[in-house]
């Protein structure tokens, strides 16, 4: 046989050279051209990551309960927040109320500027004053919000709260009081001088001490030591809401110091010409629209509040139509009298954010004196008004508008001059604590028709009183 067949046949190369065991019908090895496939080791695969995306039945049951909590607590301080600023407060919305200058992430859309001039008060002197049913009403209220809250600082507060509403009870109660002061004896004064003057840490360690003799064998006088531990937790809560007063109070006053005098009320700037009630209403909405500002300053009682605020920024961004001016005209009303309601409630005058709609009328006159290279003055073809009542103290009752012509003239009855079109008021009414608000308008027929963007619209929603109408288009006959 020949050698070389021999070699390859016994697994030598055909070299001959001892040690080469590669396989003569495979590739030949090279280390730099070798491609590893990669591991995917303990990543999980596509369907476990999908499964992790849903919720059990039992997370979904949990997260809605959180939510429906998150939503009750959050409308409760909304309600509280009301009733202190129309002055009929319970005792749980005073203590509700300063919590928002200890809230980081606290939504102040709902807040007004006058919630600023609101005095704080100090939580544990006006537990001091309230009566044993308000007491008891308190303990109840508190118990609710400890319930929904789940921020650690607010829990914090409502159960120091709570300890102050149990002493100021067991103060309340002639019996249960006697048997302290027997327990006490003569050492009452001392041992109140004495817990007074510790600090945090000083009533920490007395707790602690008296909790160990209390749980002990020892021989003891056991109620006079649970006596003295009802102190000790009575002045470290104290304590806890003085501390967390006196945080509120500094973070109220900071805020005073940034708005200044000059920048607590806001209000629209001025858009376009202020008229004369008399004057013809194309004429008034014919000037200069100016831009669109939402930071000057209010004159009067303008309702200068944070969410009437955001209302009209909100109206305000969506700009204007290619045939659309601002209309800021302002009117007064005839023989308005004082609102009885207003011995209760501070009178705030709406803000707005209306339109005027302005176009040709191709009348057979106007056909026959222009064209589109010369066209003829615009006149008002309707208006958008949108008035803003997020604070109505009554929000079953939704507000409404009327109309008033001047000179006993009926609707359809025309006494202006030849060339001119006859004016009259649309008037605002809301109720409290808003007052009635009136605009001088062309007064031609309405247009009920529901257009989809010309047409009519009397909504009511989230604040807002929406009205939008043009007039009704004549047509001659040739």
């Amino acid at each position: 046989m020949d050698p070389g067949r021999r070699a390859m046949l016994s697994g030598q190369g055909s070299s001959g050279r001892k040690g080469d065991d590669r396989d003569i019908t495979g590739p030949r090895p090279n280390s730099s051209n070798r491609v590893a496939k990669t591991t995917k080791g303990d990543q999980p695969s596509k369907t476990a990551q999908n499964v992790a995306r849903y919720l059990t039945s039992d997370e979904q049951s949990r997260q809605f309960v959180a939510d429906e909590d998150k939503f009750v607590l959050k409308q409760s301080k909304k309600k509280a927040d009301i009733r202190v600023r129309e002055g009929r407060a319970k005792p749980i919305d005073y203590l509700t109320f300063n919590l928002r200058y200890m809230e980081e992430n606290r939504d102040t859309f709902d807040d007004q500027d006058g919630d600023l001039e609101i005095e704080l008060k100090n939580p544990a002197a006006y537990i001091e004053s309230l009566t044993r049913a308000q007491i008891t009403e308190l303990n109840g209220d508190i118990a609710s919000f400890l319930t929904l809250e789940v921020d650690a600082s607010n829990r914090q507060y409502w159960e120091a709260l709570r300890t102050l509403c149990a002493s100021r009870d067991f103060a309340l109660d002639p019996v249960r009081k006697a048997e302290k002061d027997r327990a006490y004896g003569v050492n009452a004064d001392v041992i109140s001088e004495n817990l007074k003057g510790h600090s945090t840490e000083g009533l920490d360690t007395y707790e602690t001490r008296i909790r160990a003799a209390l749980a002990s064998d020892q021989f003891i006088d056991r109620e006079f030591q649970s006596y003295v531990l009802d102190d000790v937790l009575f002045y470290k809560a104290k304590k806890v809401v003085e501390g967390m007063f006196r945080k509120m109070s500094e973070s109220r006053e900071k805020l005073l110091q940034e708005q200044g005098p000059a920048s607590r009320s806001s209000a629209k700037s001025a858009v376009g010409v202020q008229p004369d009630a008399t004057e013809n209403a194309a004429t008034v909405t014919g000037g200069q629209v100016a831009a669109l500002s939402t930071n000057a300053s209010a004159a009067g009682n303008e309702d200068a509040s944070v969410q009437t605020q955001a209302l009209y920024d909100r109206e305000a961004a969506q700009g204007l139509l290619e045939n659309e001016e601002v209309f800021t005209t302002e009117a007064a009303i005839p023989d308005r009298k004082k609102p009885e309601w207003t011995a209760r409630y501070k009178a705030r005058k709406p803000r707005y954010f209306n339109r005027v709609q302005m176009g040709y009328e191709w009348n057979k006159y106007n056909q026959t004196h222009f064209d589109h290279d010369n066209p003829p003055p615009k006149v008002v073809q309707g208006y958008r008004f949108n008035i803003f009542y997020p604070d109505l103290v009554d929000s079953t009752k939704t507000p409404t508008y009327k109309i008033f012509r001047d000179d006993g003239r009926k609707r359809g009855e025309s006494l202006a001059k030849a060339g001119e079109e006859d004016t009259c008021l649309i008037i605002f009414i809301a109720g409290p604590p808003y007052e009635d608000i009136a605009f001088r308008i062309v007064d031609r027929q309405w247009d009920f028709s529901a257009k989809k963007e010309r047409g009519f619209k009397s909504t009511f929603d989230r604040g807002i009183l929406q009205l939008h109408f043009n007039f009704k288009k004549i047509f001659y006959r040739k």
